[in-house]
């Protein structure tokens, strides 16, 4: 398929972006690295995605996650639908102002991917993630940060290499918040407005926290919930919210069930975890809202703590 003009998201997205994304196994242990320079480039009408880089490790993954040759494949370019048309990648991903949820099929790789790209406020950093599958088991993810940015382009792996595999953890002993505000769009992906968000954490040991949180604007809901931390994985246990998380590096996944029809899964990336035995303070979120098993909102934005 061909347009004579590229689409909104392809506009934000163009150029060669940098990245040294983090392999990690289903249980959230680090094993290697991928580097990665990639580019989406609208020519003569026609979209087409282009990877190229490899594999560093990767433990009893690199066979499967190594490939001999760089990535291109076809994109249908659109701001409702974009269907990748192989040869390397076939599925779709939708857009929601300047956050896309895709799902598709890598036959190099023999998985199933669910990839959430979010680029940030200031236009040259992207927080990604890729959710690896067989069927419905994870067997792995890759998850770092982009730049496009040419000042910084040079350090970029340096800094990807020392803080890829850094665990996502929230302050343990300060009690603070991390606040911020969120674009929302609708399942229609057409924007609703603002909301403010709240995540006030009160520690009440080295492994358990009351979480506060409080979203007020375009949507509106206030839960508590004590979170206890086991490794990678956490558990949200009531009274007002139900779940668990897997955490990969410095991104961690929530899915969380309220006490009404409401549901949520998420993505919250640390934007600067750094080795040490200190939390971050800045935090990439993205969520999807769903009501009932139909997802009604997209929220996504940047907290940061106090």
């Amino acid at each position: 398929m061909s347009t004579a003009q590229p689409s909104e998201w392809q506009r934000r997205i163009a150029g060669e972006w940098h990245g040294r994304p983090s392999l990690f196994d289903a249980t959230g242990t680090w094993q290697g690295y991928e580097d990665i320079r990639r580019s989406s480039v609208f020519e003569d009408g026609v979209t087409t995605y282009y990877m190229d880089g490899g594999m560093e490790g990767g433990g009893p993954l690199a066979g499967r996650f190594r490939l001999g040759a760089p990535f291109a494949f076809g994109v249908a370019d659109s701001d409702t639908d974009r269907v990748y048309t192989g040869p390397d990648f076939f599925g779709t991903g939708r857009p929601y102002g300047s956050f896309v949820d895709a799902h598709y099929y890598g036959p190099g790789w023999q998985v199933d991917l669910n990839t959430w790209n979010q680029v940030l406020p200031d236009g040259e950093t992207q927080v990604y993630s890729s959710l690896l599958y067989q069927g419905p088991a994870v067997v792995g993810c890759f998850n770092g940060l982009y730049t496009r940015d040419p000042a910084k382009v040079a350090d970029w792996p340096a800094a990807e290499t020392g803080n890829g595999p850094v665990p996502h953890i929230l302050p343990t002993k300060t009690p603070g918040a991390f606040s911020g505000s969120c674009e929302v769009f609708g399942a229609d992906q057409k924007p609703r407005g603002a909301v403010e968000i709240t995540v006030e954490l009160e520690p009440l040991d080295l492994l358990r926290t009351r979480r506060h949180v409080t979203w007020s604007g375009a949507l509106d809901r206030r839960y508590t919930a004590d979170v206890r931390r086991d490794g990678f994985r956490s558990f949200h246990e009531g009274p007002d919210a139900w779940g668990n998380a897997q955490a990969y590096g410095r991104a961690n996944h929530p899915s969380l069930h309220f006490r009404d029809v409401w549901k949520l899964k998420g993505r919250e990336f640390m934007i600067d975890a750094v080795p040490g035995m200190a939390a971050g303070s800045t935090m990439a979120v993205a969520y999807e809202l769903f009501e009932g098993n139909v997802l009604s909102a997209v929220v996504h934005g940047v907290l940061r703590w106090s």
